[in-house]
């Protein structure tokens, strides 16, 4: 384990699929708004069944996903801790609640899009906050690199 506190792999991945994902969601809201409030995922309607649409709204969401890809991107390149640790804490700032949300308004949904819809947002949550657990057990506070154990001294 190097100064980042997590294996570098690992964080990678978390933060490129992450990532991937706002970035992909981010330019689709912003450039076709529309299609992304009636037709998300894939022709599903998720955002639909929960209305009204207002294409400033989706506008302004599709910019907010974008900006939040360019700090995970960020940080999946340079793997610095504490652009690291800022980054999964703040994209938790958005998805905690973006969960809780939805969690509490499935009704609209068929049996099978709300499993969907929970577990892919569940994922949304669960994956970052592992990597940023694993960072932070690692015992160092962000910018200083972790203890020495006993064998490496």
């Amino acid at each position: 384990m190097d100064r980042l506190g997590a294996p570098r792999p690992a964080a990678r991945l978390v933060l490129g699929l992450l990532a991937a994902v706002q970035v992909t969601d981010g330019f689709y809201a912003l450039l076709l708004p529309r299609s992304f409030y009636e037709d998300f995922p894939v022709g599903r309607g998720w955002v639909e069944a929960l209305p009204a649409y207002n294409e400033h709204l989706v506008r302004d969401v599709g910019s907010l996903f974008l900006a939040t890809a360019v700090v995970l991107i960020a940080a999946a390149v340079w793997l610095d801790r504490r652009l690291v640790l800022v980054a999964l804490a703040s994209f938790l700032v958005y998805s905690v609640p973006h969960l809780i949300y939805h969690l509490l308004n499935l009704g609209p949904f068929s049996t099978g899009d709300a499993i969907a819809e929970a577990v892919t947002l569940s994922l949304t949550v669960i994956a970052p906050a592992w990597l940023l657990v694993v960072m932070l057990r690692a015992g160092s506070p962000p910018g200083q690199p972790p203890p020495r154990s006993p064998s490496s001294s």
